[in-house]
């Protein structure tokens, strides 16, 4: 597949997780039970969409922490890893851009920050093990090709359930391109607190390559 195209999949899909699922947060405000579920369901509809349209080009990573996983896992180049972040920052940024013109650039951009009472070491550790439960997902559904099929939803489904505990705790992120985007517009204590939505997924993600590895690994 030509490198190019899998990179503009990347950027495509990452500008529709942040301006549609980001947005759908910014809407409801995320301040009760409806606007978590409203917005679990929203991250985890654009993972499904995104997976049946861009999947087949791409494999539909749409986050630096998955694509960390598939390196780690040796089912990408170390070249199209830094490809595939770039493009997914890239279109992050420009998934936030949006949300500012459409709301105007006080919008809180569907940021994420540690919620009230959370310690950075509770918020870290959230974003670690949220992260891990949502890539080994990933890894497992797509290491069959009898699951194919059902993948997307399994994907989306696994995000939409790790946003649904997570929104309490850090807002989720399990996706450093995710929160770097909207981080960079909002400010405040999202652009302080960045380092643990980029570091502490991406320590996820490592952790669930490692784990799928042993699991995987085949008795001689």
């Amino acid at each position: 597949m030509n490198a190019f195209k899998k990179y503009l999949a990347e950027f495509i899909g990452t500008f529709v997780l942040v301006l549609v699922a980001c947005g759908v947060a910014i809407v409801t405000g995320c301040t009760h039970w409806g606007g978590y579920a409203l917005t679990a369901l929203a991250f985890g509809l654009v993972i499904v969409a995104m997976a049946y349209s861009i999947g087949n080009v791409s494999g539909c990573h749409i986050n630096p922490a998955v694509s960390l996983a598939m390196l780690i896992s040796k089912k990408m180049s170390f070249k199209d890893f830094i490809g595939y972040v770039i493009a997914q920052c890239l279109g992050a940024i420009l998934g936030a851009v949006c949300l500012g013109v459409f709301f105007t650039f006080d919008c809180g951009f569907g940021a994420n920050t540690l919620q009230p009472g959370v310690s950075v070491g509770s918020g870290f550790l959230a974003e670690v093990v949220l992260t891990c439960i949502f890539v080994l997902a990933i890894l497992g559904v797509t290491s069959r090709e009898a699951f194919s099929k059902v993948a997307g939803l399994v994907i989306g489904g696994s995000l939409t359930l790790v946003h649904l505990l997570g929104i309490a705790i850090t807002g989720t992120s399990v996706n450093p391109a995710r929160s770097l985007g909207p981080a960079l517009f909002a400010g405040g204590d999202a652009l302080s607190q960045i380092w643990i939505f980029i570091l502490a997924p991406l320590v996820g993600g490592a952790l669930a390559a490692v784990i799928w590895m042993i699991l995987d690994k085949k008795e001689k």
